[in-house]
């Protein structure tokens, strides 16, 4: 029997209160430059990457990552802290190409019904969550984009290939009780707010027709921060809310302190989850933050502050009850609870790449947007002169310039460099690249999973 929607909890078959905890498994399914160390998006780094080692062996390397990223082992240590639940994000492109749109690739199931399986066996449920969509949801990297543009948002086309997927996804997943159910679309950014309502009702409606049991997680607009779209409270559902704090970003300031002219304290992350989760609150539906976390920086006086953060977050979620699911599982040493080994053989082959990165602040997760100040800082200066009205979709000028200069032009400029890191290896180091992914090739970040463990038992 599936987990339900009951008022403002989920409760099991027996009535029993759930209160789902645990992390996301980005950089997986859905990979993600700032967690696995590439530049860019994930589709042109495959191109890349295939273009130097040939489509078998880039074949072989990718698979290989994904089997290492997350085993027996991974899923042993998430239920001894306590965890019972893991989003699982994941690209389309594991299930349906561009090339034959509609044409499920039933192969590409196998990872993610393998993860499932393992979880399931420690008692910990999963969210399958769709983080990149064909035509890309929303303007970032994190959903594949190659582009500032949300293009699914304009074509009915990439909408009915959704659709379709999601009712194959639910048609295979309804029957299996550690599924706690499905996250459509991560962090949408409709720029019209027009199409998103309509689209909800329409998937909503052909899910439930699939998978009646299920709970649907459903992030608002403008990257889960916008309920106002929402025509109604659809039954046995979740809205999901995304809860990053100021001070956490790669750019925040101390903590308590001030960032970028904001004061940043507890009281300031409790008005900041109220303000989030009002629309739950007033629906009387249940709180899940569905992302969360602050960014370390390996100074330990910064690193304590932000441990700090986390604590009073995990505080003032226990506090409302709510449910939440840490970003993110495992990287090359931004967030994770465990990251690649510095002397491992990926970081050994790719750490100095991952320093340039930082250095140029390629990566928008992870800039400070500093880098590079005496090239950008004229730049800004004159959008912002030439310019003072323009305020883009989702964040304004600020950001928009530097996505556009650093985290698109620069980070697919990086693209070849990356790429051939990988010539001239044999097989057996190829594979040793991917098997760095490995819980055993890994360091624990202990003070984030001794903080999380107390929280958790």
């Amino acid at each position: 029997m599936n987990l339900r929607v009951s008022g403002s909890r989920l409760v099991a078959a027996d009535g029993t209160p759930v209160r789902l905890r645990g992390v996301g498994l980005g950089g997986w399914m859905n990979m993600e430059n700032f967690i696995t160390g590439y530049p860019a998006n994930e589709s042109s780094m495959r191109d890349a990457v295939r273009d130097v080692l040939g489509d078998e062996r880039a074949e072989a390397f990718f698979d290989r990552l994904i089997t290492s990223f997350f085993g027996p082992g991974d899923a042993a240590l998430l239920a001894e802290m306590g965890m019972n639940c893991v989003r699982i994000p994941v690209n389309y492109r594991h299930f349906e190409s561009d090339e034959r749109p509609m044409e499920i690739i039933d192969s590409g199931f196998r990872h993610l019904d393998r993860v499932i399986g393992l979880l399931g066996e420690h008692g910990i449920y999963s969210v399958i969550d769709l983080h990149a969509l064909p035509g890309s949801q929303n303007q970032h990297w994190h959903s594949d984009n190659p582009t500032h543009v949300a293009s699914f948002w304009r074509h009915r086309h990439f909408q009915d290939r959704v659709v379709h997927l999601w009712e194959v996804m639910a048609d295979r997943y309804k029957d299996n009780p550690w599924v706690a159910g499905y996250n459509p679309v991560n962090e949408p950014g409709d720029v019209s707010g027009r199409v998103i309502g309509p689209f909800y009702d329409r998937l909503v409606k052909a899910l439930r027709a699939v998978d009646p049991g299920h709970v649907l997680f459903l992030d608002g607009n403008t990257y889960s921060t916008d309920f106002s779209i929402f025509r109604e409270v659809y039954e046995n559902t979740v809205f999901v809310c995304h809860d990053y704090a100021l001070a956490g970003f790669a750019h925040g300031g101390p903590y308590p302190g001030y960032t970028r002219g904001e004061w940043v304290d507890r009281g300031h992350l409790e008005r900041a989850f109220e303000k989030r989760t009002a629309f739950q609150r007033e629906t009387g539906t249940p709180l899940w933050v569905g992302e969360f976390g602050p960014v370390y920086t390996g100074d330990p006086a910064v690193d304590e502050m932000r441990y700090q953060i986390l604590s009073d977050q995990l505080e003032i979620f226990d506090g409302h009850e709510a449910g939440w699911s840490l970003w993110t599982y495992k990287d090359v040493g931004l967030q994770g609870l465990v990251h690649a080994d510095p002397a491992g053989p990926y970081m050994s082959r790719f750490g100095d790449f991952i320093a340039k990165k930082k250095r140029l602040g390629a990566d928008r997760w992870g800039s400070t947007m500093e880098e590079s100040g005496d090239i950008l800082t004229p730049l800004h200066q004159l959008v912002e002169t030439e310019f003072p009205g323009w305020t883009p979709y989702p964040w304004g000028a600020r950001y928009q310039t530097d996505d556009l200069i650093r985290h698109i032009l620069i980070a697919q400029a990086l693209l070849p460099e990356y790429a051939s890191l990988f010539g001239g290896l044999e097989d057996g180091e190829v594979t040793a690249l991917a098997d760095s992914f490995a819980l055993d090739g890994c360091v624990r970040r202990e003070r984030l999973i001794e903080l999380l463990t107390a929280n958790l038992t």
